[in-house]
């Protein structure tokens, strides 16, 4: 039986929110969508606004936290600063909290944001690793996401396309830059690192509409692994989408 069940809303620049559950706890990660988007996310796993037990915020980028008035605050979880006036419920990076039935511990990533991160959630033995919006990651946070059951990570933008889409040179810089995404390559890499016999499923997200599409980064992943003679055929690969709701 399934202890981490992973329900993305959206996932993307246009606004981002999932949903990570079991019979006990529900969490919702990041809320830049929509109230009434959430709610039909909700009511797509028989939940409502009021089920949600706790909501943890990965920065503070307008996709990630721009409806999260909308949750109570006492139910309101992240780093300093991620929040607007948060005072209360701050938690500190590489910190194992319990919450529910969860265990989580935010993961530092780079991005250019007050305070970005990411979270493991553990539940009865099983692990989520959930990144998004960084451009690269630390060894402190390759060791804690090695080998885990579920990944939910970034696969943002494929670098020919993002290099001619016609966008503003500053903009591509920052992208491209260690604090902007992670390409289809560089996600390859770290995800070729992190994998190992635990891992069931990796479910690929923040794909950008304008400079990636899903069989191009999932093509990229592929053929990379295949290069280092990896054998993933064990583990499910998916992508999260901007307008429709995919599940672990």
């Amino acid at each position: 039986m399934k202890m981490i069940n992973l329900h993305v809303i959206a996932s993307g620049s246009k606004g981002n929110a999932s949903l990570i559950y079991d019979e006990e706890t529900l969490i919702l990660v990041d809320l830049g969508i929509s109230k009434e988007r959430l709610i039909e996310g909700l009511n797509e796993i028989g939940k409502s606004l009021n089920d949600i037990s706790y909501a943890f915020f990965t920065h503070d980028h307008s996709d990630h936290i721009k409806s999260y008035e909308f949750i109570d605050e006492h139910k309101r979880f992240a780093l300093s600063k991620t929040i607007p006036l948060i005072k209360t419920n701050v938690l500190k990076a590489y910190n194992e909290y319990t919450f529910g039935s969860f265990l989580v511990t935010p993961i530092k990533t780079s991005h250019d944001a007050s305070s970005p991160c990411g979270y493991l959630f553990k539940n009865e033995g099983e692990t989520l690793g959930y990144i998004t919006d960084t451009g690269l990651l630390t060894p402190r946070a390759l060791k804690l996401l090695t080998n885990l059951n579920y990944y939910y990570f970034e696969s943002n933008y494929d670098e020919n396309m993002l290099l001619n889409s016609g966008r503003p040179s500053i903009l591509i810089a920052r992208i491209l830059s260690n604090k902007g995404h992670l390409s289809n390559d560089l996600s390859a890499k770290y995800l070729s690192m992190l994998v190992g016999s635990n891992t069931k499923e990796v479910i690929l997200c923040h794909l950008s509409e304008e400079c990636n599409e899903e069989n191009v980064a999932l093509n990229t992943h592929f053929d990379y692994y295949d290069k280092l003679g990896l054998d993933m055929s064990n583990i499910i690969y998916k992508c999260a989408k901007q307008r429709e709701s995919v599940d672990l």
